[in-house]
């Protein structure tokens, strides 16, 4: 059916005014994806704080008579006033006297030197309750896990227009709710509906453009569209939380943005790849000549023949024996059941470590804002790197270098010295570029190994399985408070690890992609060589597909 679908509308051209509106459009519409999470990088972002001491009429941070009424305690080598302890009793001559303490009873001073407030200051989110600004960006996962297991469903059923323009509503008013929030708890469950929305409309917009596309222009349009407005998005955010220091004004500004594509339900059509599949063949063709006069091009009087509706329906039936495989038969073969379980993997560590560099910035030594800022340019390097190995490197290549380039930079960087931050940062930058190309491709290589019959269950199980390490990345960033280098070593060496394991995933570049479970590639390691008998598999395959095809026909 697909195929027909490309032969009916190959009168529309490559690339005319229709196809670059929707390329532009659904590109731009990724902007607001780019820092509604990476966003906490500010919002709960910790500033210096110690104990508040009632008994003192400063209320700023290291005020006078704060020294001599705290005790001191060494963080990342530096000797500052204790954040959650206080001596005991409320006198300074107590301080002189005795070493007894306790903890901060009468809450905390917060410095507002780079923030006027956080999501920590606001709700006292120190201390014992430190676990809780880090578990935002959980709540958020957890939000964007629900989304990937339903977006897909409600986008088949209601369609990608509805899906894509409705979710984005949705991710802006509960980001506008957001700011307004008067507790904690009501900050996350609002958190987690953004993240629902906002994986949602993401999907969504990434469908539909790969159905309203070319073929010449989907692969730009994954890489070079939707995630270069992503980095873009990201980019924006350090300008914004340079000039905005309060966290409700900051959120605010950020949210206002989404109301800017609600004129996109004017310019934004259905697919009509969706319209055909529930036999609205009257609007696809209304869509499909829209498409036509947009690019000056006469269509067909009659685009799908109609009077072939019959075959079209018959071609349905037979080929509606995908809908019999299920999620145990990514388990079912050892080579598919291998391709799977290396994949799951991958994906966790590789989300990791792309989530957690992103969200580590604000330990890096520097200006946080300069280093959020120079961390999403690496995002348009490692997709401008990754663009041009998908068109001449292997893939078997592309993937365990980048995996072990970064592994190893980053690695690098517990060997750094202490006086020399500006070497850490450009390290910790390098690994975030590798990385994040990286995590670009392994989505089209992923998509290359699995067979058509799984493919969409394929890489829903691994998009899945990749929430796991987006959820647990927060919790590396925050270790990274404490100590600097750890998060670099637990990231370099899972990405070591994973590097190490691609390596035996089969070459996919330039091959015919799999149709059916008998045809997925067996793993390989360096020390083993191709046996004959599984290029006669690879050929029994394309034979029995050869012999599906003309039984159809």
């Amino acid at each position: 059916m697909m195929r027909d679908y490309e032969e009916i509308v190959a009168f529309l051209g490559e690339w005319g005014p229709f196809q670059r509106l929707i390329y532009v459009l659904l590109s731009l519409s990724a902007i607001p994806n780019g820092y509604v999470g990476m966003a906490m990088v500010f919002l709960a972002d910790i500033p210096p704080h110690h104990c508040r001491l009632p008994f003192l009429n400063s209320s700023s941070y290291g005020g006078p008579g704060y020294n001599l009424s705290l005790p001191s305690e060494e963080v990342k080598g530096q000797v500052i006033l204790s954040r959650c302890r206080r001596y005991t009793g409320q006198g300074a001559l107590d301080a002189e006297f005795g070493n007894n303490t306790e903890r901060c009873l009468d809450g905390w001073v917060f410095s507002k030197e780079r923030y006027v407030s956080t999501i920590v200051t606001e709700w006292n989110l120190v201390c014992d309750d430190a676990w809780k600004a880090p578990f935002t960006l959980t709540v958020f996962f957890f939000g964007v896990l629900a989304g990937s297991f339903c977006s897909g469903i409600i986008s088949d059923r209601y369609g990608r227009k509805h899906t894509f323009l409705v979710t984005m509503v949705l991710q802006t008013l509960f980001s506008l709710l957001q700011s307004a929030s008067n507790s904690y708890e009501m900050f996350c469950v609002l958190y987690f509906v953004a993240g629902m929305a906002y994986v949602s409309n993401y999907c969504a917009a990434f469908v539909l453009g790969a159905e309203l596309l070319s073929k010449s222009a989907r692969v730009s349009f994954g890489i070079l569209g939707v995630c270069s407005c992503f980095a873009a998005g990201y980019a924006i955010l350090p300008l914004f939380a340079y000039f905005i220091r309060s966290w409700r004004t900051l959120l605010l500004v950020l949210s206002m943005v989404g109301f800017l594509y609600i004129p996109l339900w004017w310019f934004i059509p259905e697919s009509p790849r969706w319209l055909i599949t529930q036999g609205r063949f009257q609007e696809a063709e209304a869509v499909i000549r829209a498409a036509a006069k947009k690019n000056g091009i006469t269509p067909p009087a009659d685009i799908f023949q109609l009077e072939h509706n019959t075959d079209a329906k018959t071609t349905e039936n037979d080929t509606g024996g995908q809908n019999k495989y299920t999620w145990l038969d990514l388990l079912r073969t050892e080579n598919l059941r291998n391709i799977t379980i290396m994949n799951v993997i991958i994906w966790i560590t590789l989300t990791m470590s792309y989530y957690g560099l992103s969200f580590n910035t604000p330990n890096l030594d520097g200006d946080p804002y300069l280093n959020c800022l120079f961390a999403a340019g690496t995002e348009f390097a490692g997709y401008i790197f990754v663009w041009f190995t998908t068109l001449y490197a292997p893939r078997r290549f592309t993937l365990p270098f980048t995996l072990l380039l970064g592994g190893t930079v980053l690695l690098l960087i517990t060997f750094v010295p202490e006086e020399l931050s500006a070497l850490t940062v450009t390290l910790a930058m390098t690994g975030k570029l590798v990385v994040t190309g990286a995590y670009a491709f392994v989505y089209f290589y992923t998509m290359e190994l699995f067979p058509t019959v799984v493919r969409n269950m394929g890489l829903g199980v691994t998009s899945m399985a990749a929430r796991i390490g987006s959820i647990v990345s927060p919790y590396i960033a925050y270790i990274g408070t404490y100590h600097k280098t750890a998060p670099y070593i637990l990231m370099g060496s899972i990405s070591l690890v994973s590097g190490v394991l691609s390596l035996s995933l089969p070459e996919t570049k330039d091959e015919k992609l799999p149709e059916f479970l008998s045809q997925v590639k067996p793993l390989r390691w360096f020390w083993q060589i191709k046996k004959p008998a599984d290029k006669e598999c690879q050929e029994g395959g394309i034979h029995m597909r050869n012999e599906l095809d003309m039984e159809l026909h």
